[in-house]
């Protein structure tokens, strides 16, 4: 058996903590595991073995992803298991819009010491977005680096991969002028414009997370650690019963001005009608208590809108039925229109 290691351990390393940490892991990954999954947890690395029968010409989606200082909440609060959630979400929500289907995912979690509590916690989160994306959690690291982080700090990073036929792949070259933009309703911040966030609630205001600022229904700090939605169910639903979805955007970093042009074609803008939806009181009152520019929200925050589909509108009334029977809450929010020169691709109204 080889010595402890107690050097490393007085430099601030420990690693039987990080051993102890695996083998509660262990556990928490197995119950995601789906078929294709060939490792457990602990190896060098994690084997998925892709159904090569049920694809003809099979594409592999990857996105990598973080929580940004929404981990600072987390970390006020005391609570980090959404924080987990919030990890998948970001990722798997970014592939899902190609139409890929996620497959695996690992994590990378950094601690300037290790505090085992939180780990779990976020693993668990973890485990949750996993079970609810039908993604396997296969591997990750857990790496502890005194001097990098303040004590109680951490940062995470996520990474996923998915699969999708190359005939079926989103990529919005299809959406032409007259198609339809439908949004799903986002259940809060998300994982975006945090920074923002804690300066106007916690600088600016002096609020602490007990507070219930007039028109919310809960205190600062549930409503701002509500994890992210995943939405890879509602739109693996469309897919599996064959409805055409011309473009999909993730309404993440940057709001509707970066990330809907990011499926449009050159010749197409996306005409956004802002009062198809009732904004969430939680934006109402960051806007009003920021003294935040409505341009500027929109491009900060999702606004009540987490995920855009773009469709015929032929197809729209079917689909927007399936989304509902999903328990999804959607919203015919827009239009495509030609876009001239010198116009912008998207457009308020």
């Amino acid at each position: 058996m080889p010595t402890k290691a107690k050097r490393y351990a007085e430099a601030g390393v420990n690693i039987e903590a990080a051993d102890r940490l695996v083998a509660k892991i262990k556990n928490l990954a197995s119950s995601t595991f789906r078929k294709g999954v060939l490792t457990q947890i602990g190896g060098f690395a994690g084997l998925f073995a892709l159904d090569v029968e049920r694809y003809q010409r099979p594409v592999l989606v990857s996105a990598t992803d973080g929580v940004g200082t929404k981990i600072k909440v987390a970390a006020m609060a005391g609570k980090h298991k959404g924080i987990g959630i919030d990890l998948v979400a970001m990722c798997v929500n970014d592939i899902i819009v190609t139409g890929a289907a996620p497959l695996f995912f690992l994590d990378y979690l950094a601690f300037g010491k290790i505090d085992e509590n939180i780990a779990l916690e976020l693993i668990e989160g973890i485990t949750q977005g996993c079970k609810e994306a039908d993604c396997a959690l296969i591997g990750g690291e857990t790496a502890e680096m005194p001097g990098m982080y303040a004590e109680g700090e951490y940062d995470c990073v996520g990474f996923t991969v998915g699969v999708v036929e190359r005939d079926a792949i989103i990529d919005g070259s299809e959406i032409s002028v007259d198609d339809i933009v439908l949004g799903l309703a986002s259940n809060g911040l998300h994982s975006n414009g945090f920074s923002l966030v804690r300066k106007i609630i916690f600088e600016e205001l002096g609020l602490s997370l007990d507070d219930k600022p007039e028109g919310l229904d809960v205190p600062l700090g549930e409503e701002l650690l509500k994890p992210t939605r995943i939405y890879v169910k509602a739109i693996t639903g469309l897919l599996r019963q064959g409805y055409q979805l011309k473009g999909l955007a993730h309404i993440t970093g940057g709001g509707f001005f970066d990330n809907i042009p990011r499926v449009l074609p050159r010749g197409c803008k996306a005409v956004i009608k802002k009062d198809a939806w009732e904004m969430p009181a939680v934006f109402k009152f960051l806007q009003e208590a920021g003294k935040i520019p409505e341009e500027e929200m929109f491009q900060t925050f999702n606004c009540g809108i987490g995920m855009i589909l773009i469709v015929s509108p032929e197809k729209v009334q079917d689909v927007k039925l399936i989304l509902k029977g999903l328990q999804e809450q959607v919203y015919e929010i827009g239009h495509i229109e030609a876009r001239h020169e010198n116009e912008p691709p998207v457009i308020l109204i």
